[in-house]
C-alpha cells in the first residue's frame, strides 16, 4: 500500500518526455500505402504527419527508414520527409528493420531508450522491429493511428501482439500532448496548437474557435 505522505506532484518515469524518446518512421511509402487496408489512408497521413510534427516542436530525435525504395516500394512519403529536409533517410532490404545494421545504429546514436515506432505494415515492419527492440532492454510506444495492416484484423492483431510483448499503444495526439504536458510552457504552447490546428480534426477546429473567441493563448 501506498504511504501517502510519501505522494508527491511529481511526474512518472514512464512518460513520454522531448528527453527520453526517439521517433522512429518505418516505411512510409506508396507501396505500403497502396496494400494497406485496415483504415482510411489519408487518415493514417495526416496522423503520420502529426507525430513527425510534433517531435520536429519538441526536437525530438527521429529515425526515418524505407524499404526497397527503388527496386519495389517507393521513396518515403515527401510531406514526411518535408519535415526533416535534412536528415539521411535509412533504405533497407530486411523487413525486419532491427536487422538491419544501419537502423540499429541510428536508433543507438539518439541516446533514448524510449522508442516511439509508426510504420507500415503494422503486421510486419511495426511488429518485427518492436519485439526485436524490446528484446534488447527498449520501452516501445506504438503509434498506432500512425500505422496500418493489410487488414482491420491484421493490425489489431499486431497491436494486441506487441501489447503482449510489452509495447504500450498510443495515438499521434496522444503523443503531442504528454510531450506538452503543460499549458504553461509557452516556448512550445504555439507550436503545438499549430501542429493540433492543421491536424488535430475537430480538435484543431474547437482551437481555431477558442482562439476567435477567448483569445490566441486559450490553452487545451
Amino acid at each position: 500500500m501506498a504511504d501517502i505522505s510519501e505522494v508527491t506532484a511529481v511526474p512518472s518515469d514512464a512518460l513520454l518526455t522531448p528527453d527520453n524518446c526517439a521517433v522512429l518512421f518505418v516505411d512510409h511509402q506508396p507501396q505500403m500505402f497502396f496494400g494497406t487496408g485496415s483504415g482510411d489512408r489519408t487518415a493514417i497521413i495526416n496522423a503520420t504527419l502529426g507525430l513527425a510534427k510534433a517531435a520536429k516542436v519538441f526536437d525530438v530525435p527521429v529515425v526515418l527508414s524505407t524499404v526497397a525504395a527503388e527496386s519495389f516500394s517507393g521513396p518515403l512519403m515527401p510531406q514526411l520527409a518535408g519535415v526533416f529536409p535534412e536528415q539521411k533517410i535509412i533504405d533497407r532490404s530486411t523487413m525486419n528493420a532491427w536487422e538491419d545494421v544501419a537502423f540499429v545504429e541510428a536508433v543507438k546514436a539518439t541516446g533514448r531508450k524510449k522508442l516511439v515506432i509508426a510504420g507500415l505494415w503494422t503486421e510486419v515492419c511495426v511488429v518485427l522491429p518492436t519485439l526485436s527492440a524490446l528484446a534488447q532492454g527498449y520501452e516501445v510506444y506504438v503509434v498506432a493511428d500512425a500505422s496500418g495492416g493489410v487488414t482491420p484484423q491484421a493490425h489489431e492483431h499486431a497491436v494486441q501482439r506487441m501489447v503482449q510483448a510489452g509495447a504500450v499503444p498510443v495515438t499521434w495526439v496522444q503523443v503531442l500532448l504528454e510531450l506538452q504536458r503543460d499549458w504553461a510552457r509557452t516556448e512550445t504552447y504555439l507550436p503545438v496548437m499549430d501542429v493540433v490546428k492543421e491536424h488535430g480534426g475537430t480538435y484543431g477546429l474547437g482551437v481555431v474557435y477558442a482562439q476567435a473567441v477567448i483569445g490566441e493563448h486559450a490553452a487545451g
